[in-house]
């Protein structure tokens, strides 16, 4: 601060100074101290403040305030225009605030787009971070097993990838099964964001969501992954490999609108006519009057899957791009925000939902009557109850990384095992 004390003061001392080339000097130096206050300010202060929005306000702010010196200094108009100057200079400086300020408001009353939930949280054996400006082990939340694993893996492990909604499930799989890494490599095998493909680093479980895992799988760069199912596009994208879809637990496709919304339930039936765009209105369904806003995924996320498993043959409406969502956390967040999209309707699984987003300002919707509760999944009163699946590729009776193999058999079979079913109990899932 005292740089900036020191550019403020060297401007009010040129405005005494006759000397023309002292007057120049101190001018250079005062403009060069405003300069590192507004870098200062743009890079270290305001981004902890506002975020990255308005960091370019420090620039305006101190170029009008070094103008204003400048006409003190050197006079170079009449006194009147001199005032007049500078008068427009402050209210420059007040309409500038003022449209920031506005932006500000608009911006938070509007719903941003959220990414996916941070992922670290759920890492197989914890990870490190730092609080309090100190590096310190955080341990994982994923489930645990009560008693040693009778799957102990070693040798050559296999890849793991999956959706975002089953990675804390098969993260807990590898707490249990894999080794824990070495304290002493900076390498982190088990670092969910890491790239299979890539050949700088190893890893061996990862999350890249489930278009990417099953690209993963069918290019030979993931051994297993764990999916909600399989499109008939990706069976496509397969052709002339043999997929082994493994059954593992099971987890509910729910619909969730607003909690302030009055609808509670849907029918098989109103669902598929309202993504098929033949209901428009809620008050057609019982609910309110209002433009039904009903959102989307893309193509090939597990969750669009889904859905068009539900429409069956009737026909899927296109959405428009701003109603298509490339993460569950962003078609949830936008759904809980009421101020401008109080009448949205979407649909996720319900662990992810309930368990890893836990927004509150969601309602989940019973379905022909029945609410998507652990036990209605589990009697199989809920319509949309599913399969979770391990994915496996072989092609001409051999997967695709044959050194893997006997890993892989013994990974499958444990997670059919009475461990294995008791961490996808204990993960929050159903298992089989």
């Amino acid at each position: 601060m005292w740089i900036v004390a020191a550019a403020f003061a060297g401007l009010l001392g040129a405005c005494f100074i006759k000397n023309r080339v002292a007057k120049a000097l101190l001018c250079v130096a005062g403009f060069l101290g405003f300069l590192y206050a507004a870098l200062l300010s743009a890079v270290f202060i305001l981004p902890n403040i506002i975020g990255r929005h308005g960091v370019w306000l420090p620039f305006v702010y101190f170029g009008i305030l070094y103008a204003v010196f400048i006409l003190f200094i050197f006079k170079p108009f009449r006194a009147r225009t001199r005032r007049i100057a500078v008068l427009s200079a402050a209210g420059l400086a007040v309409a500038i605030t003022a449209v920031s300020v506005a932006s500000d408001i608009y911006r938070s009353s509007v719903p941003q787009v959220g990414e996916e939930v941070n992922l670290y949280e759920y890492a197989p054996f914890g990870n490190d971070r730092y609080v309090n400006g100190v590096l310190t082990h955080q341990d994982s939340s994923v489930a645990k097993l009560a008693e040693e694993s009778a799957l102990k893996l070693g040798g050559e492990l296999p890849r793991l990838d999956g959706a975002t909604a089953l990675y804390p499930l098969y993260s807990a799989f590898t707490r249990a099964a894999y080794p824990e890494p070495d304290p002493n490599d900076d390498t982190d095998p088990y670092n969910p964001y890491a790239d299979l493909r890539s050949n700088d680093t190893e890893a061996f479980v990862v999350c890249t969501t489930t278009p990417d895992a099953f690209e993963n799988l069918i290019g030979g760069y993931a051994d297993i992954v764990f999916l909600m199912g399989v499109s008939g596009t990706q069976r496509e994208a397969a052709k002339g490999l043999d997929l082994t879809l493994t059954p593992i637990g099971r987890d509910a496709f729910i619909f969730f609108v607003n909690s302030r919304n009055t609808v509670t339930n849907l029918s098989t039936g109103d669902i598929r006519r309202i993504y098929s765009g033949e209901v428009k209105n809620w008050s057609d369904v019982g609910g309110g009057s209002g433009a039904i806003m009903a959102y989307q995924r893309p193509d090939e996320s597990g969750s669009q899957t889904m859905l068009k498993q539900i429409m069956g043959s009737a026909p899927l409406a296109a959405a428009p791009v701003n109603e298509i969502f490339s993460t569950m956390m962003g078609m949830i967040e936008r759904v809980a925000d009421y101020r401008n999209y109080k009448n949205s309707l979407g649909y996720s699984f319900l662990y992810y939902t309930r368990d890893m987003t836990r927004e509150e300002k969601i309602k989940l919707l019973s379905v022909d009557g029945t609410a998507p509760t652990p036990e209605n999944i589990a009697n199989g009163s809920y319509p949309f109850a599913n399969e979770l699946y391990a994915v496996t590729a072989r092609s001409g009776g051999r997967y695709l990384n044959p050194e893997r193999a006997e890993n892989i058999d013994k990974l499958l079979a444990w997670l059919t095992s009475p461990q294995g079913q008791s961490l996808v109990a204990a993960t929050g899932y159903l298992p089989l």
